[in-house]
């Protein structure tokens, strides 16, 4: 193989760039535009408009987010930091200045959570009869409880370890919950201590029931304060002092994606073994840990300063996904049915349907089961000769991967590409590949340098002599999980144009040989996806500048890439109308003069995560729609391969558009996004209140 072919596209991209950098434009930090998204999540935490259980999901998606960023950009940074000064100055950024700011905003943002959880949830949950205990306030009985927990259970606990900087320093794993106790010895208490209580939270469940006197009240202990509360018991020699949570977190990157060379399936599998044993990322500790215990275990583990984030008592707030909800369904939010998809509830088959017309699904909206059931009837369905699929993530119990193994044990050629480089996911699939290899299925892995994030599958028929296809395109992955909690779109097609060029994507995964003919409809990364996007938004420029109506709506999770912000701030220049709907980063500045004045930003957050990328160009009149598995940001424009796919059927595209029109009215979950990055909610102006996922479900279920 070629090893530098995958560089090709990146160079042209990087002159690009050069090209467009001579005019100097505006730009957000990357990471601090990530922070301030997380910051609406938090938001959501401590609007009372949220039923109480959903704020304390909030509260576990804010900290599950913070986690990966830490393993991940602030890594990231933290390695910048050490490169040469020279180094430094080509990257046109201080790597130690936005050091600085991300502590800065993170610091301010885990006081806010503090003060959300500590005055509002806690003191909620009381006045719906749940109290989370604290460890110095237990009834007798409690205690006893507690005592025979602990027993129950003693052999998960481990063993507490007596540490000395020099002599006894247990390697900490990443993200695992501890105690650091400071303890004098009972015979002679000058003789001072300190240990160190796993919290075995991969064991236990994080919240404990306990007995309460009071009839229809929940009383609730951490898992920490069981810890806590039996460090006499296990430790009977010493006097316990004080005892405060921390926890390490480590650089979870793997350091593989610009490598060339070698197996690469092992060295994922190498890399996963490192990551409970990389550098810190960040030190996480109870802000009232006295000075002396900070320091002792700081010195211990050979920590600097910049290592060390306080937090409230309680780390590891993820754990709130599981909080028990003791059959109080008022507390949480109303359920959506999921709806069928209309133009396919006949007594057709899929295949049927598909030969009719095009369909488009939108989960969690839909019901995801019309997905399912297509590679379910492609398992059993005798016509069925092959299937192709790439999957990015897959869910650990998974239908659609199920019925892969099937149609492979019935002699179908089954064709998985498998992304082992999807990050924190690499496990999982590798575990899938593995289970398809052993039933038969063709299993191709990741190019080194280069993800494969598109959201593809194609199925073959035998039909009267001839072979068809019938193929899904999608925003998101083939995940039955996620389809229930992310905004996504599908489109269901037989469209030979758009099948056909579906079938060289998968002949260029398999062979990794250059298509001998160009893509006319699809947008693909690493061919035509930059180039056809820039040309869009140069087609919007110029019906602009001739005085023709000219607008450009796009709709993606992150807006990072330099030159399409150039575009944009040209395009907005030339007085082309942009409207942009942003759920996290976000490099672009809205409503500067003479430079974005004619774009408007928003975010918005709320029950679902809005996953789904799309982009609609006005086109002097002929308006037309791409549906994308890539994000305006350099790495899945130039390092990756993505499918942006047309929505060819007006009725569809109409759809999609009345769809984006609800999200831009939005004035309840829609943020502003702007220069300050205040997050801003969109005012209504006394309007009647529009929240565009509860709309959208409506508007859905007319349409079924």
């Amino acid at each position: 193989m070629n090893q530098n072919k995958f560089r090709t596209p990146y160079i042209f991209y990087q002159i690009e760039v050069f090209i467009n950098m001579k005019i100097q434009y505006p730009l957000k930090n990357r990471d601090i535009t990530w922070l301030s998204f997380n910051y609406r999540v938090l938001q959501e935490a401590k609007d009372k408009r949220v039923p109480l259980f959903e704020r304390l999901k909030f509260l576990a998606i804010y900290s599950s987010n913070l986690e990966e960023f830490f393993r991940v950009r602030v890594a990231s940074t933290r390695s910048l930091i050490k490169l040469k000064k020279k180094s430094q100055k080509a990257l046109h950024l201080k790597p130690s200045t936005t050091l600085r700011k991300m502590r800065s905003i993170i610091n301010k943002q885990q006081q806010e959570f503090s003060e959300i959880f500590e005055e509002q949830i806690l003191q909620e949950l009381n006045e719906n009869g749940i109290q989370l205990k604290n460890f110095d306030d237990l009834t007798k009985a409690q205690i006893e409880f507690i005592e025979s927990y602990y027993k129950q259970h003693e052999s998960v606990f481990g063993y507490p370890v007596l540490i000395s900087k020099q002599f006894i320093r247990p390697s900490l794993k990443n993200a695992a919950l501890y105690l650091g106790a400071q303890l004098n010895d009972a015979q002679d208490e000058n003789d001072e201590r300190y240990a160190i209580f796993s919290v075995p939270t991969e064991y236990l469940p994080r919240f404990v029931e306990l007995p309460s006197e009071e009839e229809g009240k929940h009383e609730l202990i951490l898992l920490d304060d069981i810890v806590r509360v039996m460090i006499p018991f296990r430790m009977p020699d010493y006097d316990l002092q004080a005892a405060y949570s921390f926890k390490l977190t480590r650089d979870a990157d793997l350091y593989i994606d610009d490598e060339f060379s070698g197996d690469l399936v092992e060295k994922i599998k190498s890399g996963l073994a490192k990551r409970n044993v990389g550098p810190a990322a960040r030190f996480v500790y109870d802000r009232r840990m006295p000075i002396n215990i900070l320091n002792f275990l700081k010195d211990c583990w050979n920590l600097e300063d910049v290592d060390l984030f306080p937090e409230g008592r309680i780390h590891n707030n993820f754990d709130f996904f599981n909080f028990p909800s003791f059959g109080k369904e008022h507390l949480k939010v109303a359920d959506f049915p999921s709806l069928p998809v209309g133009t396919m509830e006949n007594e057709k088959t899929i295949f049927e349907n598909m030969e009719e017309q095009d369909h488009l699904i939108h989960v969690p909206y839909h019901s995801y089961e019309q997905v399912i059931q297509l590679f379910e009837q492609a398992a059993s369905d005798e016509k069925v000769t092959s299937i192709q699929i790439v999957q990015y993530r897959v869910a650990r119990e998974s239908r659609i991967m199920d019925a892969l193994i099937r149609a492979a044990k019935a002699g179908k050629d089954v064709m998985a590409f498998v992304e082992i480089k999807a990050r924190f996911d690499e496990e999982a699939n590798l575990i899938w590949a593995d289970r398809l290899k052993k039933a038969g299925v063709k299993v191709l892995y990741s190019f080194p340098g280069l993800k494969v994030h598109a959201k593809l599958a194609l199925i073959t028929r035998k039909e009267d002599g001839e072979s068809k296809r019938y193929a899904y395109l999608a925003t998101g992955n083939f995940h039955e999980k996620t389809a229930h909690i992310y905004s996504d779109f599908g489109l269901f097609t037989s469209n030979k144009s758009l099948t056909k060029e579906i079938q060289m994507v998968f002949d260029y995964l398999e062979t990794e040989k250059q298509p001998k003919k160009s893509f006319e409809q699809l947008w693909v990364g690493q061919f035509n996806l930059r180039k056809n996007l820039t040309k869009s938004i140069d087609n919007e420029i110029i019906n602009a500048k001739k005085g023709k109506k000219a607008y450009i709506l796009i709709k993606v999770n992150s807006l990072e890439d330099e030159a399409i912000i150039h575009k944009l701030y040209e395009a907005s220049s030339a007085g082309v109308k942009v409207d942009l709907i942003v759920r996290g980063i976000c490099r672009l500045i809205p409503n500067l003069p003479g430079i974005s004045h004619n774009i408007t930003a928003i975010s918005i957050v709320d029950r679902f995560l809005e996953h789904a990328r799309v982009f609609t160009f006005h086109n002097n009149g002929k308006p037309f729609t791409y549906l994308s598995s890539a994000d305006a940001m350099e790495r899945n424009l130039s390092r990756r391969i993505e499918v942006a796919f047309p929505i060819l059927d007006d009725k569809i595209r109409s759809m999609i558009q009345d769809l984006m029109d609800i999200q831009l009215l939005d004035n309840v979950k829609a943020r502003i996004i702007d220069d300050k990055q205040k997050n801003k909610y969109k005012k209504n102006n006394n309007e009647a209140p529009i929240q565009a996922q509860i709309m959208t479900h409506e508007y859905v279920s007319k349409m079924s």
